[in-house]
């Protein structure tokens, strides 16, 4: 198998694709507290017209505008409660608002408060890419065996093809569920765009790590040869979260050694020897719930985006109490471009009338991206 469990960063997780639109003059260097006016008056004015979405890892001053929080499986969810809803907006980042127009009703428009706040994991799996390998696994005669599996984590372009080939998408919550589904429609699997992700919920199922495989997409067949192909019942697409390789094998020995007694549990996209030197793994979801439930006079390493960790320690205080894995933290700074600012704006532009900022997924790809964002949510 080849070593692909320390990934090396590249140029795709320096920049988003999505180019970064100016935010009008009069929304630069507002106070604090005038925003918060104005937020609270603009969603007073627009009602129930308006439901606003944000993800666990948008920063605290944006966060606390929102209608609902929790990771993208919750989020899509929330989506179906508000069918009367004109405009959703969404704290999050471009693949997010995608699929939350793909599942919206036909009357309903989902605005990205940013365009710039994308996703490097989703990045790393372009449409052309997953085109060219599936091509390639016909070629080879395996496509017929192979159920596509993708993280939401990725463009609505992907989940397009993902399910007109039969396949589904999961996220961090579902995605055991998903793999077992998986394999009852078809002998394997390919996993995408997150290796770590698919790796590590595939080992904790009990697939041995030699029936599994990284894909390349930019070598032939993936760099791999059809023997190696056939023995796998996972392929692995060559992707990562920027955020979570970060965090480290050696960063848990250290913070062992610091708290006596601590636990540690991270998230299922860090680096397969991370997860197997935690004591716990699961979705912001489920770390959520794991430490809150924890008795009092716990200590807890949490290894995922940095924001999330924060408000989880401060929701716990004092009794009991949460640090970061990494001690710089790990921010995902796509996440962050959304803004307060932003947020204003958008909702001052609806009030008005205007819809900015409009994330609308093309009828061609909706048809087969919506079946496959179904096929995830009745998963369980």
């Amino acid at each position: 198998m080849p070593n692909t469990f320390l990934p090396v960063l590249n140029e795709v997780e320096k920049a988003s694709i999505h180019e970064r639109q100016p935010l009008p003059d009069a929304y630069l260097g507002l106070p604090d507290e005038e925003m918060a006016l104005r937020i609270a008056a603009a969603r007073a004015a627009l009602g129930d017209r308006l439901v606003i979405l944000g993800h666990h890892y948008q920063r605290d001053e944006v966060i606390r505008f929102a209608d609902y929080t929790g990771d993208s499986f919750k989020l899509a969810n929330a989506i179906a409660r508000h069918p009367a809803a004109d405009y959703i907006v969404f704290c999050g980042v471009h693949f997010m608002a995608e699929s939350a127009d793909i599942l919206a009703l036909p009357h309903q428009r989902v605005i990205l408060p940013d365009l710039a706040a994308g996703c490097s994991m989703a990045d790393m799996a372009p449409a052309d890419q997953l085109e060219t390998c599936w091509n390639e696994l016909r070629q080879l005669g395996l496509a017929s065996s192979v159920v596509p599996v993708t993280y939401i984590n990725s463009a609505a372009a992907i989940k397009s093809l993902v399910g007109e080939n039969g396949g589904t998408v999961c996220t961090s919550s579902n995605a055991a569920a998903t793999l077992r589904w998986g394999w009852q429609q078809r002998e394997r699997i390919l996993f995408l765009p997150d290796q770590h992700l698919g790796r590590n919920t595939a080992y904790q199922m009990g697939l041995p790590l030699d029936q599994m495989v990284v894909w390349d997409p930019y070598q032939p067949f993936g760099g791999l040869t059809r023997d190696e192909l056939e023995r796998a019942k996972l392929i692995l697409w060559k992707g990562h979260c920027s955020v979570h390789v970060r965090f480290t094998a050696a960063q848990i020995e250290q913070v062992r050694r610091e708290h006596p007694g601590i636990k540690v549990i991270v998230h299922p996209e860090v680096p397969f020897d991370v997860l197997l030197a935690a004591d716990d793994s699961g979705s912001t979801e489920y770390i959520l719930k794991t430490v809150r439930d924890s008795p009092d006079g716990s200590t807890w390493a949490v290894a995922t985006e940095v924001h999330l960790v924060h408000r989880l320690a401060e929701e716990v205080a004092p009794g009991k109490t949460v640090i970061s894995l990494d001690q710089f933290g790990c921010l995902c700074s796509t996440m962050f471009r959304v803004s307060p600012n932003h947020l204003l704006w958008v909702l001052d532009s609806l009030v008005d009338g205007d819809v900015v900022n409009e994330i609308v997924v093309p009828d061609g790809q909706k048809k087969w991206a919506k079946i496959a964002l179904d096929r995830m949510l009745a998963i369980t």
